[in-house]
């Protein structure tokens, strides 16, 4: 980390969180942050559901939540960049404040429920999308809405011509009731609306799934016999978490999804118990905790054929992603692993 970088994020650090992120973006937005550029190798380079990725650690949703930033965000050293969650109207989410720092747990607490600008500001700002970046959008319905499930499918609709993939987010646990479209009846028909949609595109992109990690066995195993039924291309595990078992922070008692290092090793076990379900066909992206290339290597190794971050990113900085990467292909090359697909799942069984 560049000693600009530190100062930066100890400014950051002094502000409300969700003026720091957006002071961040803007910061992006005008050039004041250091990127990398591209960061790949041959051991880097990997397919995830037929998208080519440069390295497979992408970043999450809910950073640039509105496609503001895409074009400096395709030069930080993400293999793949996942803007939204967007829905079809614009809203502002729930009351401020409404996103909390755990620094003694070095996680984060949020309750922005679906703030975004909107899928028709959205898709005119993909229309100038860096076109050599992966770029996906998260898909999401309006808190109102009379039928949330035809929400996912209009805004894939509208956007998807701009898109490499896109992702159902119905995991999100700061819009009431929105969890409940993952039980399986629900969850296929949704599914098979935003597949229609899809199928209607040009040219038709990966749909991803996006799933919380408080769910049993049971709930898990429909999720994912519904998902390949509907020919869904991969899941994302996980969102954040409404545990607070074992936090520190007095922030911990504050409403909302928990992200972060906490989520780690829950949000792992559930990418080895998704690979032993699907008998490791299915594409995974781990996501929940990454703070080091040790983290990464552990989600790939676990079954996660890619992986993202985002809460770690508030403490460390974007000089995080090109560590991370570069950090995965020492330990592929230590291990004797030709490329990442070539580890993907490998230690599976220690996580089960």
């Amino acid at each position: 980390m560049r000693w600009t970088e530190s100062l930066g994020l100890s400014a950051l650090s002094r502000m409300d969180p969700e003026n720091a992120h957006n002071v961040a973006l803007l910061a992006l937005r005008a050039g004041l942050v250091p990127l990398p550029g591209l960061v790949t190798s041959p051991r880097l380079r990997c397919r995830l559901a037929g998208l080519n990725l440069s390295n497979p650690v992408g970043l999450a949703a809910g950073f640039d939540k509105n496609a503001v930033a895409l074009a400096p965000l395709s030069r930080a050293g993400f293999g793949f960049i996942e803007a939204g969650a967007v829905t079809p109207r614009p809203q502002s989410g729930n009351p401020r404040p409404r996103l909390f720092r755990l620094p003694e747990d070095h996680a984060v607490i949020n309750r922005f429920g679906f703030n975004n600008d909107g899928m028709e500001a959205v898709a005119a700002r993909l229309t100038n999308r860096p076109r050599d970046a992966v770029i996906g959008l998260n898909l999401g319905a309006n808190k109102d809405s009379p039928d949330r499930a035809e929400d996912f499918a209009r805004v894939l609709a509208r956007c998807g011509t701009r898109l490499d993939f896109a992702t159902v987010n119905v995991s999100s646990p700061n819009t009431e009731s929105l969890r409940d479209l993952q039980g399986p009846a629900a969850l296929a028909k949704l599914l098979a609306g935003v597949l229609e949609a899809r199928d209607w595109l040009a040219t038709p992109i990966p749909i991803f799934l996006k799933i919380a990690p408080d769910l049993s066995d049971a709930d898990l195993a429909d999720i994912a016999g519904v998902a390949q039924e509907a020919g869904v291309n991969g899941i994302i595990a996980t969102n954040t978490t409404l545990s607070r078992d074992g936090l520190k922070d007095r922030a911990r008692d504050q409403a909302g999804g928990l992200s972060g290092a906490p989520l780690f090793e829950r949000s792992t076990r559930v990418i080895a118990r998704l690979s032993r379900l699907t008998d490791g066909k299915m594409p995974l992206v781990g996501v929940g905790g990454i703070a080091s290339a040790a983290d990464a290597y552990a989600k790939i190794r676990a079954g996660a054929s890619a992986v993202q971050l985002y809460t770690a990113l508030g403490y460390r900085g974007l000089s995080l992603v090109p560590e991370i990467a570069r950090g995965l292909d020492r330990r592929l090359a230590s291990d004797g692993f030709a490329d990442v697909t070539a580890a993907v799942g490998t230690l599976r069984d220690a996580w089960l």
